[in-house]
């Protein structure tokens, strides 16, 4: 085994696998976890005696809750203090991260992320893009970077957009948080399978005899053999429901609509949206727009760019100190409402950088 504080590397047989060991702080990322993790899946994709790969959470509580937006925030701080962008950890921690995305997107062996308890923003990104995402029944995923004044990123702009319906668009300007049977209704899971169940699917990968068939067919099986029902989803009763609302062309007319039914889901789902950040909820739509007529780089492109106007702007940083650091709550968005957020603000966070665009070369 080799490991850093931070994420661990263990080969056993011809599975590798990846341990994010950060529990006290629910796996949260790190730029450090994400380079480590990014040159051993390089390595591990090149390597004929790794014929698949098993990502998961140290403890129990969490996969992973997001990266570590806490240390871009200090660096932005002290980047916005000195009169520096564009360079240090609020360019690094999005770039690197990103490409690390792409990374999973592209792995061309069997990804198998075990999507055990809280998973939110960059773990999303860690999981939702390889072929195989295992949820148990302590399994709650969201995307809630509306609530910190960002945007779903890590492919937000690539996935949330196939969801069924609108669901991705109700998760990505709420992040309303889901558990197991949302998250396999809408296709966010593959499979579900019991947290007590884990260790002994890991064994079995472990066991497997990878060549007998394709390695995508022989996991495809042994996660199968592991598998369950879930249960009813609550977002299937709502399907019709969120389609019409989040269907609307503005963000005003999402609060209308929502305003004109009854109900209390509509009533917490407009409380919810007041608490947002009105930039990030109308640039999340426009990316929801955009995004889907995107490929996957073109899509981590895009989010590049608006991860930088976010770093350049106010709110994130206002987010985090309410979210975060005062604890309060109770941010002080500016612009502090939809309307004050116009077309041109918005289109300005989906402008090249130039030079500085994101590079996979």
């Amino acid at each position: 085994m080799s490991e850093t504080e931070e994420v661990l590397f263990e080969q056993r047989g011809a599975v590798g696998f990846v341990t994010l060991n950060r529990p006290k702080f629910l796996n949260a990322l790190t730029l450090t976890m994400i380079r480590a993790i990014d040159s051993t899946l390089t390595a591990w994709d090149g390597d004929d005696s790794v014929a698949a790969v098993v990502i998961r959470g140290a403890g129990d509580r969490a996969f992973c809750a997001g990266g570590d937006v806490r240390a871009v925030w200090e660096a932005g701080r002290a980047a916005k203090a000195e009169g520096r962008t564009g360079e240090g950890l609020t360019a690094d921690f999005f770039r690197e991260e990103y490409v690390l995305n792409r990374r999973v997107h592209r792995f061309s062996k069997p990804y198998i992320a075990l999507v055990d308890g809280y998973t939110m923003g960059g773990g999303v990104g860690l999981s939702v893009h390889g072929a195989f995402r295992v949820a148990t029944e302590r399994t709650q995923v969201a995307m809630p970077e509306t609530a910190i004044g960002l945007f779903p990123d890590v492919g937000g702009s690539y996935f949330l957009p196939k969801l069924k319906g609108r669901i991705g668009t109700y998760l990505a300007l709420t992040g309303a948080r889901i558990r197991t049977e949302d998250c396999l209704y809408s296709g966010i899971a593959t499979a579900y399978v019991e947290s007590s169940d884990l260790a002994d699917l890991e064994m079995a990968l472990v066991q497997a005899d990878w060549s007998a068939a394709s390695a995508q067919k022989t996991a495809e099986d042994v996660v199968a053999g592991f598998s369950r029902a879930p249960g009813e989803a609550p977002l299937a009763a709502r399907q019709e429901q969120i389609d019409r609302i989040f269907s609307g062309e503005t963000m005003e007319d999402i609060v209308a609509a929502l305003e004109a039914e009854t109900g209390d889901w509509a009533a917490e789902t407009l409380a919810t949206l007041a608490g947002r950040s009105p930039t990030s909820l109308k640039v999340a739509l426009e990316q929801m727009r955009r995004g889907a007529e995107l490929d996957f780089d073109e899509a981590m492109i895009m989010e590049y760019r608006m991860s930088q106007a976010f770093m350049a702007g106010e709110d994130f940083y206002e987010g985090i100190r309410a979210v975060l650091v005062d604890r309060d709550h109770a941010p002080g968005w500016n612009p502090a409402t939809l309307a004050e957020v116009s077309a041109e603000r918005v289109v300005g966070y989906f402008e090249s950088l130039g030079a500085r665009d994101l590079s996979f070369a």
